[in-house]
């Protein structure tokens, strides 16, 4: 099969050719990484290409309890611990840089932090905080200002990270947090060059994404999208969504990023269907990596998404309860099924204690 195949291309070599996909897991004590992701990571080595868990690159972007952040040294050096880890298990990992934006609470976020995003819009629900449920708070709309150093936030991050021992970075413009907020006009209402039409709506991503390729290397960043997505308020039923997708893709294409990953929100997230191809039009525009998946499960889901055109595929809950998740669809094992009542608690039970 060539799910187990190796990959080489745009600077991805890698073992087979699947993904781990992101999964918050809040075990980041004080949002810092730690010896615990360390074990959890490397025991899931297996996969061609780890994608951490969304890791804030700014105090503002750390809207969740106890996620990750990577923006200072002490963070930069529990990365580097958790890279070790990944590394001695033949394994590689790319850091996934996810601002929540507006989907925050200000109790989520430390002192000397505020709850920022494209437009003062607040997202509507509920958020989770260590004391309860609590309404997300109403963004400061962002100036000029806030972007470019939200952007030299991105940069910082990802140096860190890269110098720490990390294989590369992917900014996470998907499920409605900070970049996708600015693509999507339900959450986007700037009439500046950041607003407006999709070209505009489009420029932060590109922005960023150039320049932290320019400051790790191209080879080092991918980004992901979740086209058609439903969580976080994101409601996907915008007239130029084909239009700026095919954008997006064609000015990565050209910024030459090692990926696109593509999160489908159909299954584990109850989005409606597609109305369109948008996978085929963004790897049409795109022509390079694309990693893709939804509900796989066998290895014969997977063979059927590489043998349909993409190049990886990603695979998510069931790598929770299964670390050695490749060796058992390539023997065609049963699969263990995850607890889903201890996916967001604060220790190893649920986490690092499935073989």
């Amino acid at each position: 099969m060539k799910l187990f195949k190796e990959y080489n291309e745009r600077g991805l070599n890698l073992k087979n050719r699947v993904v781990m996909a992101p999964m918050t897991r809040t075990r980041a004590i004080g949002n810092l990484p730690n010896e615990l992701m360390k074990t959890y990571y490397s025991q899931r080595a297996g996969s061609g290409l780890i994608i951490t868990e969304g890791t804030s690159p700014s105090i503002n972007g750390l809207g969740y309890p106890r996620i990750p952040g990577a923006f200072s040294n002490e963070q930069a050096d529990g990365w580097e611990l958790v890279a070790e880890g990944v590394h001695e298990n033949g394994g590689k990992i790319f850091v996934q840089l996810m601002h929540t934006g507006r989907v925050s609470s200000i109790k989520n976020i430390p002192n000397g932090g505020e709850v920022i995003a494209p437009s003062a819009i607040q997202l509507e629900g509920e958020m989770f905080t260590e004391t309860g449920m609590v309404p997300h708070d109403t963004p400061r709309e962002m100036t000029i200002e806030d972007i470019i150093k939200t952007q030299q936030e991105y940069v910082d991050s990802a140096k860190k990270l890269v110098t720490a021992g990390v294989d590369g970075v992917e900014l996470h413009a998907a499920n409605g947090y900070l970049m996708e907020q600015f693509i999507n006009p339900n959450s986007n209402k700037r009439e500046d060059e950041y607003g407006g039409d999709y070209k505009n709506r489009a420029r932060f991503v590109i922005e960023t994404a150039k320049l932290v390729a320019n400051e790790i290397g191209v080879e080092k960043v991918g980004v992901r999208f979740s086209p058609y997505g439903a969580i976080n308020g994101m409601q996907s039923d915008y007239k130029d969504l084909e239009e700026i997708y095919a954008h997006l893709a064609n000015e990565l294409k050209e910024i030459g990023i090692a990926y696109i990953h593509i999160v489908d929100q159909r299954v584990a997230m109850g989005a409606p269907e597609f109305p369109t191809d948008i996978k085929k039009l963004i790897k049409k525009e795109f022509e390079g990596t694309i990693i893709v998946g939804g509900d796989v499960n066998t290895a014969e889901k997977g063979e059927a998404l590489i043998e349909s055109g993409y190049d990886l595929v990603y695979i998510g809950r069931p790598f929770i309860a299964n670390p050695t998740l490749v060796e058992k669809l390539k023997a065609g094992s049963e699969l263990l099924q995850a607890d889903i009542d201890k996916f967001y608690t604060a220790d190893a039970e649920g986490y690092t204690t499935y073989n």
